[in-house]
């Protein structure tokens, strides 16, 4: 007959992994994400923006948005969210200074352009609706180049350029 202690301490194990596993359970659930308002052209517009993205996005795979309708798409943990139809961003006018990537130009603020362990937010902004792209700080500086890549042909395909920007040149 084993030892009264031991059978006692046998399930310990067991007890100490649970709290774990739940843990890692809801740590992966959907990534909360703000919902624009949307016009309904801009919404069909977002939707077929959103229906072309990669599988993949900055090497990251697609994980699950909430909610699930927003017009944003999610990669990787810490994630990646790419969100259609948002607003102006602060900073932005005519005479902005944008990254250019196959023709589009992108803005970034100036004080998240400069501080490399900043967390990043690009913009399409010259273009209706507009795209933002928020980057989290781990995945600088190389998915930043990647994100303008994998976009400039959706941004010329789905969105109208209605405020170019200045590419600094």
């Amino acid at each position: 007959m084993p030892h009264p202690r031991r059978r006692r301490l046998t399930p310990l194990p067991a007890l100490l992994a649970l709290p774990v596993s739940l843990a890692l359970v809801a740590c992966g659930g959907p990534v909360e994400v703000d919902v624009p308002k949307l016009s309904a052209a801009d919404q069909t517009t977002c939707d077929a923006f959103l229906d072309d993205l990669p599988p993949t996005f900055a090497e990251q795979d697609r994980v699950e948005i909430d909610p699930s309708d927003a017009p944003a798409r999610a990669y990787g943990d810490p994630a990646i969210v790419v969100t259609c139809g948002v607003g102006k961003p602060k900073g932005f006018d005519l005479t902005s200074s944008c990254e250019q990537a196959d023709g589009v130009g992108y803005y970034i603020p100036d004080e998240q352009y400069t501080d490399q362990e900043a967390d990043l937010t690009l913009y399409a902004a010259g273009y209706r609706p507009r795209i933002e792209v928020a980057i989290p700080a781990s995945y600088r500086p190389g998915a930043v180049a990647a994100a303008m890549s994998v976009l400039a042909p959706l941004v010329s395909e789905h969105l109208e350029l209605v405020e170019p920007c200045d590419d600094g040149g």
